[in-house]
């Protein structure tokens, strides 16, 4: 990898593309692309399959011309960042993986995104920001950074009800991507916020520990959606790792 090597910015549910503004800058004068997800940024909704949403990527990444990159996500981002490397890894440069795990989930995780599904067909998004902001955002963030609550509850609002509920089940029944860890050959970043509850900085390390070339960054003052929350100390890591990992 050198520094001409694209970057791939893959999102956050139930957000969209735009949250990696600020990082698509930081990068420059590299490539970018951040695609939005089917079901997301006025996408249309496609199978509920991280396989599918991973393939979306590689189709986008040919359609741009980008052979390899370096590869972002977050989230739901990092998930998929998991599949399209099991489905080419000779696409991918180098992975970070923010505020996401390998893990699959468990029961009670599975039957919660059952619920979240029916709910958003049932009633649409509306109810979503207020259910999710806690969680999404550090006791940081939600005390001491109101711009970013009204940032976050925008993109939220954007959701579109159908492309939840798919990337609700297509989450549920995503693989246990532990095992792939030991398969991971190219310099990854664990890249997490300090207050993250919904993926805790235990999960970045099992990460960074189960790679053969792996790194963990926590970031203090951050939650679950670290990019938007410390967004200086998310990009100056972020152009550390691609440093040294060319």
């Amino acid at each position: 990898m050198d520094s001409s090597t694209p970057v791939v910015f893959l999102h956050a549910f139930p957000l969209n593309a735009t949250m990696w503004t600020r990082q698509a800058e930081a990068v420059a004068p590299r490539r970018v692309l951040a695609p939005h997800f089917p079901g997301f940024g006025g996408r249309a909704p496609g199978e509920a399959t991280l396989e599918a949403f991973a393939r979306a990527v590689l189709s986008d990444m040919d359609a741009a011309g980008i052979e390899k990159a370096v590869v972002v996500g977050l989230s739901m981002g990092g998930y998929v960042a998991f599949r399209l490397h099991a489905l080419a890894p000779g696409r991918v440069a180098a992975l970070i993986l923010a505020d996401t795990r390998a893990g699959a989930d468990d029961e009670a995780g599975r039957a919660k995104r059952t619920d979240q599904a029916a709910r958003a067909r049932r009633e649409g998004t509306r109810w979503m920001a207020d259910a999710m902001v806690p969680a999404l955002l550090g006791e940081t963030t939600r005390r001491e950074r109101p711009a970013v609550v009204a940032q976050v509850r925008a993109l939220v609002a954007q959701a579109d009800a159908e492309g939840v509920a798919r990337a609700l089940e297509a989450m549920r029944a995503r693989p246990d991507s532990t095992p792939d860890l030991a398969r991971i050959r190219v310099p990854v970043l664990a890249l997490v916020g300090e207050e993250d509850t919904l993926t805790p900085p235990v999960e970045a390390n099992r990460i960074a520990e189960g790679v053969s070339d792996g790194r963990l960054v926590v970031l203090a003052g951050a939650g679950h959606l670290a990019n938007l929350e410390a967004p200086e100390a998310f990009s100056a890591a972020l152009g550390d790792f691609l440093k040294m990992a060319g």
